[in-house]
């Protein structure tokens, strides 16, 4: 059985959130949270704060956490929050503010 964690509305990029989401897909969960550790991509924080959280569930329903493996690591696109930056001459240039959603799966072998 899958425990499964998310993080919506997270206010990161889903392109530069996906660099970490790839990163740690398939690997036991002691091997990705060193990585996660590690990592110097600002989307790390994150992607440890949700799978330490399905780590937690999956803890819950007392499973040996040495068996857990990150079976599904996706981030969705979120809503963009659309603002105006003012330049010269009375003009104003568009800034997308991006959001995503994250999930984080383990599963135990």
């Amino acid at each position: 059985m899958a425990y499964q964690s998310c993080h919506r509305f997270a206010r990161i990029a889903p392109r530069k959130a996906r660099l970490v989401a790839d990163m740690i897909r398939g690997k036991p969960v002691d091997q990705a949270l060193t990585a996660l550790d590690f990592s110097t991509k600002r989307g790390a924080c994150f992607i440890r704060y949700v799978l330490r959280s399905a780590i937690a569930q999956a803890e819950q329903a007392s499973v040996d956490p040495g068996r857990l493996f990150v079976s599904e690591s996706r981030v969705d696109e979120g809503p963009t929050l659309k603002r105006f930056q003012e330049k010269d001459r009375g003009r104003s240039h568009p800034i997308h503010k991006r959001t995503c959603h994250l999930h984080v799966s383990v599963d135990a072998r």
